[in-house]
């Protein structure tokens, strides 16, 4: 009690120092460019993170930390504009010379490829690296290739046969006319956000179809990985290759370094950047850190809203949670002003009791699992869990919780330790590195009954919570690429979401209503437990200037200088 008492106060802290703050505005369009970059350019930018995010591989990895990364090493035909706020949700082209028109009713686009780009290595993007890229995706059985890209024509065939995968007839290239053409089995109105994301980067056709872990995989950006090791450091350089072909999609960054350090806990990073040794730290600053940084660094600190949500997913697979009494229980269990106060306060997050998050394409307030069920959460129902329990017959049965080991998640999952054990059962708490919890939890093969997750949207767009997470198409047995971390899989409503996702083509508000019963219905199964929706808190040192945050990739770092 005296804990959440305590962060309250460092949350109001933070919330009176902040309540001006805002992220600065896009990248110095009514400046000239030239100049800032002449006056701005050069240095070494630190950062630091408790843990690295595992493999460098942009096909394999699937975290935020290193997406944010990935932005500055490789692109695909179109991305995501390098520019600040909602206006980051806007795609436009990048190694295509434009976003084409769709062709015989949505099924067919073609794009043309800009002439003079080359990789790290110094080759030539070439048609034939497209293909071959898309191609790779599902050799490597990359976590999306199931749910992102199985409507490219041949899909089908890749998904059931990875290695021998080809995608005749979805993905054509004509090397003569530099054109790679894409024929998709029925119009999709996420085309073109799927193919923004890193999980579309083009790399070279040469490039191995095994996961890359530590090694460097060439990549068209504006900098280059050159060392890796998750234990110590990841140090980017500039790539000798790059030259600036769209301010909007790729603009060239001002560190002539950038230097990612790992291994460093929360307390430690927060100190270095006071000291200067540090320019920014990935993790949330601890709680306890905020009420300082509120009153005495209210000018380095940066908060914005986040299309995300922390959770926690139950294997529908393994006792106790196959039982769905049992996974409502923990939903009326968990007192969600808790967790919101374990993160900072109200300031930096708020309670939900749904997988969408407010704001977002689809969300309709709703919650089954409160006091006095409705539209908001208000307080947990403790007698409703423990009857849905005592039904169930699991009482006293073993658990354990898996989270990573930070701050943060230990404090989540030892709260969830908590609330299994007042429900009756046998609760423990595990806490592992984030270097490999996210792929550890993923895995059927290590029997993880219910785990801390989080999960940051990939683009706008309903269909990126609900089928990525839940879908049966992205639950994968005995693979670390198992976004579906509890293994549910309900046909009816995978039918459901195949219709609002045709239905989205012609008709996105319609969609979005039926997204919203989709939402409500996997609530009910309640294979997760939502807890809060976060927001981003950025720590930078008083080095950086031209602090950017964009909706959708948050901090773009390269275009931060250092002084």
């Amino acid at each position: 009690m005296t804990t959440i008492r305590h962060l309250k106060t460092a949350g109001a802290a933070l919330a009176v120092g902040l309540l001006a703050q805002t992220a600065l505005g896009g990248l110095a369009q009514a400046q000239d460019r030239d100049a800032l970059l002449k006056e701005h350019s050069g240095g070494t930018m630190m950062l630091g993170a408790v843990s690295a995010a595992g493999t460098i591989d942009p096909h394999v990895n699937y975290t935020a930390e290193f997406w944010q990364v990935f932005q500055i090493l490789y692109d695909g035909l179109v991305k995501f504009k390098q520019a600040s706020r909602a206006e980051g949700y806007e795609i436009v082209p990048d190694l295509a010379e434009a976003i084409p028109e769709p062709q015989d009713d949505g099924t067919t686009y073609v794009f043309k490829l800009r002439d003079g780009i080359k990789f790290a290595d110094g080759t030539d993007v070439t048609a034939e690296d497209v293909v071959a890229s898309f191609q790779r995706i599902f050799k490597i059985n990359g976590p999306t290739s199931g749910s992102f890209y199985n409507n490219i024509v041949g899909a089908d065939k890749c998904l059931a046969e990875a290695a021998s995968c080809t995608l005749e007839g979805g993905v054509v290239a004509d090397e003569e006319a530099g054109t790679v053409t894409f024929h998709l089995v029925a119009p999709d109105s996420e085309f073109f956000d799927k193919l923004a994301v890193p999980h579309a980067a083009i790399l070279p056709a040469e490039t191995a179809a095994t996961d890359a872990g530590t090694s460097y995989i060439p990549g068209t950006g504006p900098y280059m990985i050159e060392s890796y090791d998750p234990n110590d450091k990841m140090v980017m350089k500039r790539n000798p290759e790059f030259s600036e072909w769209s301010v909007d999609a790729q603009p060239q960054g001002y560190p002539d370094e950038i230097v990612y350090r790992f291994g460093m806990n929360e307390e430690s990073m927060i100190n270095a950047i006071q000291n200067g040794q540090l320019d920014w730290m990935f993790d949330p600053p601890p709680a306890d850190r905020l009420n300082e940084l509120g009153t005495q660094y209210a000018d380095q600190v940066h908060v914005n809203p986040l299309a995300a949500f922390w959770y926690a997913p139950m294997n529908t697979n393994l006792a106790p949670f196959d039982n769905v009494k049992v996974r409502q229980a923990v939903n009326y269990a968990i007192d969600r002003n808790a967790l919101v106060n374990i993160y900072g306060g109200p300031v930096l997050a708020q309670p939900t009791c749904q997988i969408l998050p407010p704001e977002f394409p689809g969300f309709e307030e709703s919650c089954l699992y409160t006091e006095n069920p409705g539209t908001t959460w208000t307080a947990p129902d403790m007698e409703k869990a423990k009857q849905l329990v005592e039904e169930s017959g699991t009482a006293g049965q073993k658990v354990t919780v898996v989270a990573e080991d930070t701050a943060t998640s230990r404090a989540v999952g030892t709260y969830l330790q908590s609330v299994l054990a007042e429900l009756g059962y046998d609760a423990t708490m595990q806490a592992i590195s984030p270097n490999i919890q996210f792929t550890y939890i993923q895995n059927t093969d290590n029997n993880v009954q219910i785990s801390v997750s989080q999960w940051f949207m990939d683009y706008p767009q309903a269909s990126n919570f609900l089928n990525v997470l839940l879908s049966c198409a992205s639950f994968n047995e005995g693979s670390d690429a198992s976004i579906n971390i509890a293994g549910y899989c309900n046909e009816e409503i995978d039918a459901k979401m195949a219709k609002a996702m045709q239905t989205a083509v012609t008709d996105p508000e319609s969609a979005n209503k039926m997204w919203a019963e989709i939402d409500k219905a996997f609530m009910e199964q309640a294979p997760v437990a939502p807890l809060f929706t976060p927001k981003n808190v950025d720590f930078t040192s008083k080095r950086v200037g031209n602090f950017i945050f964009s909706n959708q990739f948050r901090w773009l770092i390269d275009q931060s200088w250092v002084q």
